[in-house]
């Protein structure tokens, strides 16, 4: 199966800073790719290079094949979570729903799963100046899903939800993969990424320290649990 994101020889530096130091790699579809790394590894920068919120210095994202220099037509595959969503304090929910299916011009066809799971209907007349970090994480992970993409980044997912909210969330993402999504998460839970990811990228020093299946971790190291494989890797 060919990738349907593919990234080659990336490069990014911040002023003297080199943050990606040429990124090799391939995502296929169906799958769940939890990248992992310290603080300052260049998860943030590589997951924002994908999204095209950062330009690489060097290097070039194929999306199906193609490049997407230059181009915004891939984005509408995308849904991100970002780890902090930022709106409009006096825009109210349901504002803000309305207003992004005007701007991807869908109004039919959409997943609302998490709106109903997250009952976030009985909400749409509260600003979200008013909400609690939980709610905002409800209503990001909502719009993530909400356009069918077939593409999934999500960055920290479950920080800030509580255990219920974020076992529906982890429900949703499994569904999304098998119905043959990509879906790239960071996360700082190492347990959570033992629950859902397929495959690790391990970041360090804005390198591939190594891009595995779990499964292969864990028997090229004897360990059941991801955590206890990563140290015994890293330590080698």
């Amino acid at each position: 199966m060919g990738d349907l994101i593919e990234l080659r020889d990336l490069k990014k530096s911040f002023g003297k800073l080199e943050v990606l130091k040429g990124i090799n790699c391939g995502f296929e579809k169906g799958k769940v790719v939890s990248v992992l790394g310290p603080n300052a590894a260049g998860k943030t920068t590589l997951i924002k290079s994908v999204l095209g919120m950062v330009i690489p210095d060097q290097g070039n994202i194929l999306y199906k094949g193609e490049l997407v220099t230059g181009t915004f037509e891939y984005k509408k595959h995308i849904g991100y979570m970002p780890q902090i969503g930022r709106y409009p304090d006096n825009m109210k929910i349901g504002q803000l729903f309305e207003m992004m299916q005007d701007l991807r011009k869908l109004k039919s066809d959409l997943d609302t799963d998490l709106v109903e799971s997250y009952h976030l209907k009985s909400m749409y007349n509260k600003t979200m100046s008013t909400l609690s970090g939980g709610t905002r994480q409800k209503v990001s992970a909502a719009l993530a899903f909400m356009f069918q993409p077939e593409v999934l980044i999500l960055d920290e997912p479950t920080a800030g939800l509580d255990p219920i909210a974020a076992e529906i969330l982890k429900d949703k993402i499994m569904e999304q993969k098998n119905k043959g999504k990509l879906i790239l998460i960071t996360s700082h839970i190492l347990t959570e990424a033992d629950e859902l990811a397929d495959i690790v990228m391990y970041l360090l020093d804005g390198n591939i320290r190594f891009y595995k299946p779990i499964d292969v971790l864990k028997s090229e190291t004897g360990e059941t649990r991801l955590g206890k494989a990563l140290t015994k890797i890293l330590a080698a």
